[in-house]
């Protein structure tokens, strides 16, 4: 029987990219995005594999249901992509939006830790794998940057999960991209990172034995 991976922020970029690799991979997916005809059409492509559950992440009790229904589902989950996010559109902190700040919090922290949340009590019959879209402006200063600053939050509390989980046999791994080409971004990036090459480094940590935990993959792209 197949393992089975929860993703959020599954709907485009680097989400459903890794949904289409995992499922290469010979794992089971469940999805969880706001967009559900984005979802429905990619599960329509993957097919039985995959598991579209429309909701969203800043909602705890959506994403618990999610998870019930995924673990229901697929009889079980072993990994969880924590991958939702955003960024500004109004930089800074003297000229920046505070209502954008909390939504950025709410998904970039908030929707990350209800992700932990409910997917804790499965991993832990699986000794399972959480994973977590970090960033490199989560280990890099960057001017002012209060998107860099919800990244920072990630790598460290990766870390402390690692440690926490390595308790009963479980790992996280901190996905930590440079640009990435996806909806993200207003225009398009073709010379930057693709989702795919994300996708590859998740199921590539996913993949590893068990004695092995991948705490960080960081990528750059190379132009």
């Amino acid at each position: 029987m197949s393992k089975t991976l929860f993703i959020t922020g599954a709907s485009t970029g680097i989400g459903a990219a890794t949904a289409r690799a995992a499922v290469a991979s010979g794992w089971s997916v469940a999805l969880m995005a706001r967009s559900e005809d984005k979802l429905t059409a990619l599960v329509d492509e993957i097919g039985d594999a995959a598991l579209a559950l429309p909701g969203d992440v800043t909602d705890l009790p959506q994403v618990e249901d999610a998870v019930a229904k995924a673990a229901a589902h697929f009889g079980g989950i072993d990994a969880a992509f924590a991958n939702a996010g955003k960024g500004l559109d109004t930089p800074g902190t003297e000229n920046g939006d505070p209502e954008e700040w909390r939504q950025l919090v709410d998904l970039n922290i908030m929707g990350l830790l209800y992700t932990a949340r409910a997917t804790l009590p499965e991993l832990r019959k699986t000794k399972g794998h959480l994973l977590l879209t970090g960033s490199a402006a989560g280990r890099n200063h960057i001017k002012g940057s209060i998107y860099g600053a919800t990244k920072w939050f990630v790598h460290g509390y990766g870390g402390n999960m690692s440690d926490e989980m390595r308790d009963w046999g479980g790992r996280c791994t901190v996905i930590s991209p440079g640009m990435v080409d996806t909806p993200f971004f207003d225009t398009p990036k073709p010379d930057k990172i693709q989702p795919e090459d994300i996708a590859d480094a998740v199921v590539f940590a996913l993949n590893q034995n068990p004695r092995a935990e991948l705490r960080e993959i960081h990528i750059m792209p190379t132009g």
